[in-house]
């Protein structure tokens, strides 16, 4: 067994609040729902996402992070994770 690091990567990512409350969505998240690719769709503790992955269909709830990962996959990701994975990128 070995040891690896993983590179590092810079990503864009937004978090979805569910509600009135979003001001802004990416316009890579905006062609993705034109595209079908992202979905709203109704579970019994309100409205999700689902998001189809390079693994298969992924669902998102309010508050996760919506990642594009380098290669303009989109993936979501909880946000204990995403805060213990990534940090800010200042230009």
């Amino acid at each position: 067994m070995s040891k690896w690091k993983k590179k590092p990567v810079v990503i864009e990512a937004f978090k979805w609040t569910g509600g009135p409350d979003q001001t802004e969505d990416p316009l890579w998240v905006i062609d993705a729902i034109k595209k079908g690719t992202v979905r709203f769709g109704n579970v019994e503790d309100g409205t999700c996402l689902f998001i189809d992955t390079l693994e298969g269909t992924h669902k998102a709830n309010a508050g996760d992070f919506i990642i594009q990962g380098v290669k303009g996959e989109l993936y979501p990701c909880k946000p204990d994770i995403f805060e213990a994975t990534y940090e800010a990128v200042t230009d």
